[in-house]
């Protein structure tokens, strides 16, 4: 199909039909290209793209293709590919949130019954974001990526996204799918969040760091922060070029990470590093901020709440189980910040970002009847087949109080309470026991140092549990 027509064609359906349903009979028929469908021109293919270092709007840069076998084979566009799950939420501008997360206030984009399944195409916010130049065929079109390879729902949130104004120093970045509502979920409940697969749905991730964000950021001043010096701020504070106002001026950097043979693949001059993907959505929620509103500060998508949120706990991939008290009713649920791998701690600011498709079943637990465990009920509380999984937040309201508290020393010592409440209540140990043991056996690690509120997670060994 010629692609003016093409892209007139999608116009004219899109208007007709609405965004979500027209998506749908383009996942149905596979008929129009990506560009067609988000009202771009397409990008002519390109031969490279693979683990370079590029300044966050991209340059032409050389490599290797992100993708093997035929072009397109490895992508997911919205609705297509097997849908694992008894419903699917797409991403789509006017119904995404882009930088915050639903309030108590919010209204659902879908209302499930507890105990079924959902499956949900989930979009990275790196390759659109403004200091990247909001243009995902051109940013991943220089690094080689085929305008076939790149997201349409990407390419349509970028350019048609208006449902709030976007402020790239103040919003977050996430592009937040949902809420969902569970049904029978009331405030004192927990919502029980299975994810039963997570997939890339692109062969090839982004890793970034921004300037005043990230593990080595400089503080305002510049200064460095406490136990490094001015020279050691990562990314250098003499490329930072804030001032300017113009994202893509800012001097961040962002390292294109490929996938191959199911691991992300980085260069550095004539080094190649692989290391393993874990996939998992670095954001499950719940609504928790009481604000009106969509865009108030105590929505804000980068600080992790007792709604869960921006949790960053990379054990939450396939096969995990996420435990969230429920705030309003229908607990209304959603996703975002999808991460294709991440070590503990988030150090450079992101994780291997890329976009994935989940599927999740989601259960609403009643106090009393056994299944959650006790502290769930007040608290975020995770577990997977080997390890029970407890939680600390530096600040758990979030931005709620005006401010935000980044105490790693205070995230510890609630996930250590938090356990030796699960261990006593749940598990009927003695709690004086409890804290020997977790000494002993348990291990407690940095979930992430980059979201405001800093988090830490324990491992409880299950197998210690005959």
């Amino acid at each position: 199909m010629d692609d003016a027509v093409g892209q007139q064609a999608a116009e004219v359906l899109a208007d007709g039909l609405g965004r979500r349903r027209f998506m749908g009979v383009v996942a149905a028929l596979g008929t129009l290209s990506a560009a067609s469908v988000a009202g771009a021109p397409s990008a002519p293919a390109a031969a490279p793209g693979g683990g370079v270092v590029v300044p966050a709007k991209a340059p032409d840069a050389p490599g290797r293709p992100p993708g093997q076998g035929r072009p397109g084979a490895d992508i997911l566009q919205p609705g297509q590919g097997r849908i694992k799950g008894d419903s699917y939420l797409s991403s789509t501008p006017d119904e995404v949130l882009w930088g915050y997360v639903p309030t108590v206030h919010a209204t659902p984009v879908m209302t499930m019954r507890s105990g079924r399944t959902v499956t949900i195409d989930a979009l990275s916010h790196e390759g659109i974001l403004e200091d990247q130049g909001r243009d995902p065929l051109e940013y991943f079109g220089s690094l080689g990526v085929g305008s076939s390879s790149v997201l349409a729902d990407a390419v349509e949130i970028a350019a048609g996204y208006r449902r709030t104004q976007r402020r790239f120093d103040v919003d977050g970045p996430h592009i937040v799918t949902g809420p969902i509502a569970v049904e029978g979920a009331e405030p004192g409940d927990v919502l029980k969040i299975e994810t039963l697969d997570v997939v890339p749905r692109v062969p090839y991730g982004v890793v970034s760091s921004r300037h005043g964000k990230g593990g080595l950021a400089s503080l305002p001043g510049p200064a460095a922060p406490a136990g490094i010096t001015l020279d050691e701020v990562m990314p250098p504070v003499a490329t930072d070029n804030r001032a300017s106002g113009v994202p893509t001026d800012y001097g961040n950097v962002s390292v294109f990470t490929r996938i191959e043979k199911g691991k992300g693949v980085m260069t550095s001059g004539d080094m190649e590093v692989r290391f393993p993907l874990r996939p998992f959505m670095g954001m499950m929620g719940v609504a928790f901020a009481e604000a009106e509103g969509l865009t108030a500060p105590e929505a804000n998508s980068v600080p992790p709440t007792l709604g869960g949120g921006n949790i960053d706990i990379r054990h939450l991939g396939a096969g995990s189980t996420f435990y969230l008290p429920v705030r309003p009713p229908g607990g209304l649920f959603y996703v975002g910040d999808p991460h294709m791998g991440m070590g503990d701690g988030e150090v450079a600011l992101t994780a291997m970002e890329g976009s994935l498709r989940g599927t999740f079943r989601l259960t609403v637990c009643k106090p009393g009847s056994g299944d959650a465990p006790s502290v769930a009920y007040s608290y975020p509380f995770a577990e997977t087949k080997d390890a029970w999984i407890p939680i600390g937040l530096s600040d758990p309201d979030g931005l709620a109080g005006g401010g935000v508290s980044s105490d790693l020393d205070v995230a510890m010592r609630r996930a250590v309470v938090n356990a030796l409440d699960f261990l006593e209540h749940d598990r009927g140990m003695d709690r004086a026991i409890a804290y020997a043991y977790l000494s002993a056996a348990a291990d407690f690690a940095i979930s992430q140092v980059v979201d405001r509120t800093v988090g830490v997670h324990g491992l409880i060994a299950k197998a210690h549990f005959g």
